[in-house]
């Protein structure tokens, strides 16, 4: 995630979130390849704005970069700023689930072959500040909420047509809502009136359902209903499930991977996967570890990695950040 850019003046004001920890984590990987790069391949599965991605491009004159982003105007806009580093800079339009397939068509296999990965996870700064995307509750906006909008169905959509069941399920699964059920009746009873269009209708009727002492100790009563009604209309989780398990496959031994979460369910399903691939599967009470049963990955954090307090004061919006690495030591047993 990065802070923003400002296209007229062709400069992108940007802060990568955890810049500095990133590098200390995957540069050591790029570097067993060659000190310049020459002959390693790093994979940003959520390019952004190509904060990342320009500062490891710069660092390492041979490195490779396969890029991947949903949002055209993402990918628009990293290309022009990536666009210096000539062909060394491969750039995909598809969700971070589609990895395996963005790799065979750069010519790369997708297994074994990526040295150094990353995921910034979550919304990015760009989606966030433009007012028309309708991610931000702060301003009044159409509610689409698509990452990519050139496909898929709006959060109005989803308030428009689903069940209250499915409405309550997403609400409380994906934004840990205490409220859900009446935020989900509200909204069916509001509809048969007007359908949803805007950000402000939706603002204004969970400050109606949320208690007000809630109010005054959750934070803005908007926020887990915005980020379940993103996750829902993004099938975030779903993707990331397909993600993480294609990256750990596309690394070569020695190679590592960084994922930042920006919520708890990200985190978890991060940990999730990571977790089973840095164990053994032998059998317990075995003197010896059988042949091929040894772990995938080395755990490179201890649990979750948090933003220094000095990073946060500079990039407030790293404030959220849980960071996860890990190393393959093995390939996976067939």
């Amino acid at each position: 995630m990065e802070v923003s850019v400002d296209e007229a003046n062709g400069e992108f004001a940007h802060v990568p979130v955890m810049l500095t920890r990133a590098d200390e984590l995957l540069a050591p990987a790029i570097e067993s390849v060659s000190p310049d790069g020459t002959g390693a391949v790093m994979v940003d599965g959520t390019l952004g704005l190509g904060g990342h991605s320009e500062h490891f491009l710069t660092r390492f004159p041979g490195l490779t970069l396969v890029g991947l982003d949903r949002d055209p105007d993402a990918l628009r806009i990293a290309g022009e700023r990536l666009a210096r580093f000539g062909d060394r800079v491969v750039l995909v339009h598809t969700r971070y689930d589609g990895i395996a397939g963005a790799l065979a068509g750069a010519g790369f296999s997708p297994t074994d072959s990526v040295h150094a990965a990353l995921f910034d996870l979550g919304v990015s700064s760009m989606q966030l500040d433009e007012a028309d995307r309708g991610f931000a509750y702060s301003v009044d906006a159409p509610l689409d909420m698509r990452m990519d909008p050139t496909a898929g169905t709006t959060a109005a959509d989803v308030l428009n047509t689903y069940s209250h069941g499915d409405l309550a399920r997403i609400l409380k699964t994906y934004g840990e809502e205490r409220f859900a059920g009446k935020i989900a009746s509200e909204v069916l009873r509001q509809r048969e009136r007007a359908p949803f269009e805007t950000s402000a209708q939706l603002v204004e009727l969970l400050y109606r359902v949320i208690p007000a002492a809630s109010r005054r100790t959750g934070g803005h009563p908007a926020k887990r209903t915005f980020q379940a009604l993103r996750v829902e209309v993004n099938g975030e989780l779903d993707s990331l499930r397909a993600a993480v398990p294609a990256a750990l496959d596309a690394l070569t031994v020695g190679g590592r991977v960084v994922f930042m979460s920006y919520q708890s369910l990200e985190d978890r399903v991060v940990k999730q996967e990571l977790a089973p691939r840095a164990r053994s599967t032998s059998p317990e009470g075995l003197p010896v570890e059988l042949p091929g049963t040894g772990p995938e990955l080395r755990i490179l954090t201890r649990g979750a990695e948090r933003a220094t307090e000095g990073e946060i004061e500079f990039n407030p919006r790293s404030a959220p950040v849980r960071l996860r690495a890990a190393e393959r030591i093995a390939r996976r047993s067939a």
